[in-house]
């Protein structure tokens, strides 16, 4: 059994933060499907993202896009009162739908929150958007650099002289909406289980963004300390926690915060008259202060590059200190404790062979998520989804000439 089985999610948001949310769910069990535009017809995102075609080159792109395993596709066309019927049909039969258009684009096509619940008053609406469905900025464009740098976040990352340093767009993106619309899901289908009723979830990209600096901005409301990029302990400005480089021009992480862990590195690269240089209280909030930091940290860095970055690994792990390699991707598909924990998965598939992706992260004891199939190309679950809601295959045809459905 799956953790999510007799859980159907229509999936309407075809960027990666909407697919990678809806691949947490199907990883779980969900039935997820795809819906999806038909090429050449809808607004200028038509055909974004969209599934690739069932050639050879379209089922490898299909084969190793991971944020679509465990899914289904069906073509729509749902600026047609005939495709938005069968729309209809197929939402009467879910528990979620997630979409990802900027606010009031599904009023529009008549497929929104409010006319949906009408058709079924159980179904779980989340809506992602950059900045929410209601605020002055509800209707800006925007992207994850846009998100975080509004939330506070981009301002803190980075040199203390340089620019803010963009961390991908693994903050606002996929911290910030997909796993923020993930929660919320599965909140309101609990909350479902006690009131018999669906809800709305409204997921901003800019608000999970700034959620994930709670921490700091509780520090910030109670004391009035303002955080500055680069200056304090956890963005590197103190010698215990930071990058360095190695020998071999490889990196090590050290993350030796509490002042046991600095003790045990200090006393494993023969340093011990630097113990007492560990985190203080205020470190989280202020940047070094006079020459001793300075000191320290260019000791430090002398030390570490007179070995390789694995033979430091290898030598800080027995002195039980926290540290870690700095891997490039080529590296993190052979680190043993990945692969023991089933991060790097191997899937065969009879078409493309030998299949790589990254696994499954939550993992439950009873009900873990399970990689069922890979991921679909356009329109491949189109007829049968339809037979199942009562469409004969005459129908279906008509429907598909209509360029109702694809």
């Amino acid at each position: 059994m799956l953790a999510l089985e007799n859980i159907k999610v229509l999936d309407l948001a075809h960027l990666a933060p909407g697919s990678y949310c809806t691949m947490i769910l199907g990883d779980l069990g969900a039935e997820v499907i795809r819906c999806e535009a038909l090429p050449g017809v809808g607004g200028r995102g038509a055909g974004l993202g969209t599934s690739p075609g069932p050639d050879d080159q379209g089922r490898r792109r299909a084969a190793f896009d991971a944020l679509n395993r465990n899914k289904k596709s069906i073509g729509f066309n749902l600026r047609s009162d005939a495709g938005r019927e069968v729309f209809y049909k197929l939402a009467k039969t879910a528990d979620v739908i997630v979409e990802g258009f900027r606010p009031g684009a599904v009023k529009r096509l008549g497929i929104d929150y409010e006319t949906i619940s009408k058709i079924n008053p159980k179904i779980v609406y989340c809506s992602l958007s950059g900045f929410g469905q209601d605020g002055p900025y509800s209707q800006l464009p925007g992207h994850d650099i846009n998100y975080i740098s509004i939330a506070g976040v981009l301002g803190l990352i980075g040199p203390a002289n340089g620019a803010p340093a963009v961390p991908l767009n693994l903050v606002g993106d996929f911290a910030g909406a997909s796993l923020q619309g993930v929660i919320g899901i599965l909140a309101a289908l609990l909350a479902r289980e006690n009131t018999g009723k669906g809800q709305y979830v409204d997921i901003s990209y800019t608000d999970g963004a700034l959620s994930l600096i709670t921490m700091f901005t509780a520090l910030h409301y109670q004391t009035g300390a303002s955080m500055k990029r680069g200056e304090t302990a956890l963005q590197c400005a103190y010698p215990y926690y930071g990058v360095y480089k190695c020998k071999d021009g490889g990196y090590i992480s050290l993350g030796t915060l509490e002042p046991w862990f600095w003790e045990n590195f200090c006393r494993a690269i023969g340093k011990e008259e630097y113990i007492g240089d560990c985190v203080m209280p205020d470190h989280l909030f202020t940047r070094p202060q006079g020459e001793r930091w300075e000191k320290v940290r260019a000791s430090v860095s002398e030390i570490l590059m007179t070995k390789t970055r694995d033979e430091w690994f290898d030598i800080l792990t027995k002195h039980d200190v926290p540290v870690g390699k700095v891997y490039d991707l080529e590296e993190v598909s052979d680190d043993p404790q990945l692969k023991h924990r089933q991060m790097v998965v191997d899937i065969d598939d009879p078409k493309v062979g030998k299949v790589r992706q990254t696994g499954i992260a939550i993992k439950l004891s009873d009900t873990p998520g399970k990689i069922r199939n890979l991921a679909p190309f356009f329109g491949q679950h189109t007829d049968d989804t339809l037979l199942g809601l009562g469409y004969s295959k005459k129908q279906i045809e008509e429907l598909r000439k209509a360029q109702a459905i694809g």
